[in-house]
């Protein structure tokens, strides 16, 4: 019998507010441990919470986004449960009521546009986080604590651990272009974790699921989900039953291993949070957080290839990161020199963020300075391999491109009676290459052209070198 998989994914995203979701605490990370906490979100005795407008409009927005049903009437319910970096022994979330349903993500997959239907988005508080010593010894430092969570659940419809890595891809994107989240996974903002399970081919019925944890990367989730996939189906097919369980992702060994059984809702006791009043969101509001959506990926790509000029490549490249796109757009504006503009972006800015592991607000080239550039090659005032060396110290010092030609001594060289006089050197000092070139070898010609471009420290004008070298050695 062949099999399918059926995955659902649970994401949990912190969102990009700068106090916590019921309390006035920073959540600024990196902090020292237990240096951002106050009796609300330690969950002292006679302590009340207060909701945060900004993580509700940030809530809404994704909502209104995805085309989820914004409730008039929400409520947050006490989810009861006990694990050392929880200090109130319950988390504030949502139950029954949440502030969004429905909708439905679309991503880029394979090659085509594809759609996957979301449950819920909610909030809730985040928990703290357990640290692990050396030694053995165990510490739990309380800072996360009440960070506001936004958790997006889809449907189980994403049939392939590839398909659900593009779903991850595109949530991403989405959340960065909405600027309600950074997205961070290194810094835990955020997460994911995979409901899994097989079911034979083109049937519809939804066989016993499996939950996976302890994913850190999206690559991650991918190999997990594959693991798991395979692992269900050896059960099945060797007379075995899969039990609805909570495993581990092991990355040492690249398997599931089981943590727990799976907890149903009633296990967690919800109810109704007594110390936050249900709220209704009026429609002035949420016309007001519905008016702050700016463009989104899919449709900022199509533009670029409209108005641009680029390929589907270029431009799915462009807009995969917000902040490569608005640096692009940034730059057509400044040159319209759109393939320039594109081939440098693409080219020497994101390969010098690649190397030096940096994000753009680090790289000291703003569109200016990096159009500047572009401008002057056009111009003909500098070469393109004067331009290599204006970049790279320009990403080095954040010095203008006119500031480094001057100091740097990289004007190019354009006397063409200087040129010559190096073109004869060369032809002199390589008698060699110079005899295989009039013997047909057109090799040759390269070799010559090098040494050419060495003599003029690559100042000279290539085009104007090859003309010149032509006539003399035909000559």
């Amino acid at each position: 019998m062949e099999y399918e998989g059926v995955i659902g994914l649970e994401v949990h995203a912190e969102l990009k507010t700068e106090t916590k979701l019921f309390c006035g605490c920073s959540t600024k990370f990196g902090s020292p441990p237990n240096t951002q906490t106050c009796p609300v979100c330690l969950g002292l005795p006679g302590v009340l919470p207060v909701i945060n407008e900004k993580a509700l409009q940030f809530a809404v927005k994704v909502g209104l986004t995805v085309g989820s049903k914004i409730s008039a009437f929400s409520k947050f319910d006490r989810k009861n449960y006990f694990y050392p970096d929880l200090p109130k022994n319950f988390q504030i979330s949502q139950y029954d009521e949440p502030l969004c349903e429905g909708g439905a993500l679309e991503f880029a997959s394979d090659g085509e546009l594809r759609k996957v239907g979301l449950i819920r988005v909610h909030l809730e508080e985040e928990a703290g986080k357990l640290i692990h010593f050396d030694d053995g010894e165990s510490g739990v430092d309380f800072n996360r604590v009440g960070i506001p969570l936004l958790e997006i659940v889809s449907k189980p419809e994403i049939q392939t651990p590839d398909e659900a890595y593009d779903y991850l891809i595109g949530l991403k994107q989405l959340l960065q272009y909405l600027d309600v989240s950074d997205c961070n996974m290194e810094e835990g903002s955020l997460r994911c974790d995979a409901n899994v399970s097989v079911r034979p081919k083109g049937s519809e019925k939804l066989w016993t699921q499996t939950e996976v944890k302890n994913m850190n990367s999206f690559s991650a989730v991918r190999r997990a989900l594959a693991f798991e996939i395979e692992r269900q189906i050896e059960v099945v097919e060797s007379g075995g039953r899969v039990i609805r369980e909570t495993r581990r992702w092991e990355p040492e060994t690249q398997t599931t291993s089981p943590m727990r059984s799976k907890e149903e809702a009633h296990d967690y006791r919800y109810f109704p949070e007594p110390d936050l009043v249900p709220f209704v969101l009026e429609k002035d509001w949420i016309d007001k957080v519905r008016a702050t959506i700016p463009e989104l990926p899919i449709a900022r790509k199509k533009r670029f290839m409209a108005e641009f000029g680029l390929s589907e490549y270029d431009a799915g490249v462009l807009t995969s990161q917000k902040d490569y796109a608005d640096y692009f757009e940034e730059c057509t504006r400044l040159y319209e020199n759109y393939k320039a503009d594109c081939n440098w972006v693409m080219g020497a800015v994101l390969r010098e963020l690649n190397d030096r592991k940096i994000t753009l607000d680090a790289l000291p080239i703003s569109p200016k300075m990096l159009t500047d550039m572009i401008r002057m090659i056009d111009e003909g005032k500098i070469t393109s391999t004067i331009a290599k060396t204006v970049f790279a110290e320009m990403a080095q010092t954040g010095q203008s491109p006119e500031q480094v030609i001057k100091e740097k001594n990289l004007l190019p060289v354009t006397d063409t009676g200087e040129i010559e006089k190096m073109v004869e050197k060369v032809i002199a000092e390589n008698p060699k290459p110079v005899e295989e070139f009039r013997g047909g070898k057109g090799k040759a010609l390269g070799f010559l052209m090098g040494q050419v471009m060495r003599v003029a420290k690559g100042k000279a004008d290539p085009q104007v070198v090859n003309r010149i070298l032509i006539e003399k050695l035909k000559g």
